[in-house]
């Protein structure tokens, strides 16, 4: 039996979608949808409950295909299934060579597990799986270190945190970004001006497609000064706001908000988006800055499928990889590259913690040259 994901609409909410899991027969799976039911209830994105219900979806079908009981496999069951998804070739995408064959990534393994342990674990509470398994799916571990400004509380009581068992430890690979040279040819690539605006503002300001596709107008305040809107902040800028009522679902992922300055490249590329946007009549009562131009529904918000097909589209036709995240780790590595400081990337990125910034810190093979071309200097 194969469990898949389904999109259902929420019945008396308006454009409120919610994701489940179904087997063959279309039969609801109750334990693996109550579990996405509380995903959503924490206010994840549409999008975070669609990858959640997936991982679900695929531990479910690897029990059921071997007559495993879901709630009980045995811890040695789990680390056959750790090792199950790493070794196990994915369906071929597009036109394969023969005899090749592709396999996730360690990282992403990883992230299956890691949702499969919150989703066995939150079956304790309901009964569903027994705190014995859950005790095996976790261990204590003692943090050495601490995050800046966290307290290790009396007698280092936060040091002490339960960390998964089951993982896959290799190497990452890390999220890619953009050349200026990429960019520039994605620019040039886009079929009209609202995906060129699009590609120009994620890079200008590192926002998270989320963030973009949920921009409203009145967000967009690109007049020197802003007092006639009630806003004291000075210069063109943009407000990132989270909204869980758009239209297309789309969500900020952080609660706070925060404002980006921006330059007059990305004004020119958002006159040029409005002027072909007036072209069509249906767009006029969409408060929605990105909208539905050349496909039904016309008007209608853009939604996170159609930027998906754009990037892929760029890829295919730039010849790079090329997803809608990389624009943000694009924009952080050229303001880190310009000697921004860390505080600044950071709240421009909307990180509430300095230790997110992490894994933008990408290190270019030009700078690595010049390091060691500079010890072998001195050195000579």
């Amino acid at each position: 039996m194969k469990f898949h994901a389904e999109k259902v609409t929420l019945p008396g909410a308006v454009l409120a979608v919610a994701w489940v899991v179904v087997d063959e027969l279309y039969r609801m799976h109750v334990e693996a949808t109550t579990y996405l039911e509380s995903v959503r209830g924490r206010h994840c994105s549409v999008n975070t409950q669609r990858v959640y219900a997936s991982r679900v979806s695929l531990y479910l079908t690897w029990c059921d295909e071997r007559g495993l009981d879901w709630s009980s496999p045995g811890f040695e069951n789990l680390l056959r299934f750790r090792d199950w998804l790493i070794s196990e070739p994915l369906p071929p995408r597009g036109k394969q060579p023969p005899g090749h064959h592709r396999f996730r990534l360690d990282g992403s393994g990883d992230a299956v597990l890691g949702t499969m342990t919150e989703f066995l674990c939150f079956g304790v509470r309901h009964g569903w799986t027994t705190a014995e398994l859950a005790m095996t799916l976790s261990r204590p571990k003692h943090l050495k270190f601490l995050a800046p400004g966290q307290s290790a509380g009396e007698g280092g009581q936060f040091r002490e945190i339960q960390a998964r068992t089951l993982k896959l430890k290799g190497d990452d690979p890390g999220i890619e970004f953009f050349t200026a040279e990429q960019v520039d040819l994605m620019i040039r690539l886009a079929r009209n001006a609202r995906d060129r605006f699009l590609i120009v503002l994620m890079r200008a300001t590192g926002m998270r497609i989320g963030e973009t596709l949920g921009l409203r107008r009145e967000d967009l305040h690109l007049l020197p000064d802003s007092r006639a809107l009630d806003c004291f902040h000075s210069g063109p800028h943009i407000h990132v706001r989270r909204r869980e009522d758009n239209a297309n679902n789309a969500l900020a992922k952080s609660r706070k908000g925060r404002v980006i300055p921006v330059e007059s490249e990305v004004i020119d590329f958002y006159r040029d988006y409005q002027w072909e946007r007036e072209q069509v009549p249906q767009a006029a009562a969409c408060d929605m800055v990105f909208v539905n131009l050349f496909r039904a529904p016309l008007g209608r918000a853009m939604s996170y499928p159609n930027a998906k097909q754009l990037f892929d589209r760029l890829a295919k036709w730039a010849e790079i990889i090329a997803r809608p995240h990389m624009m943000r780790h694009t924009a952080a590595t050229e303001w880190l590259e310009a000697g921004v400081p860390d505080d600044v990337v950071s709240d421009l990125l909307g990180h509430l913690s300095p230790q997110s910034l992490r894994p933008y810190k990408h290190v270019k093979d030009r700078r690595k040259r010049e390091a060691v071309e500079r010890v072998a200097a001195a050195r000579r």
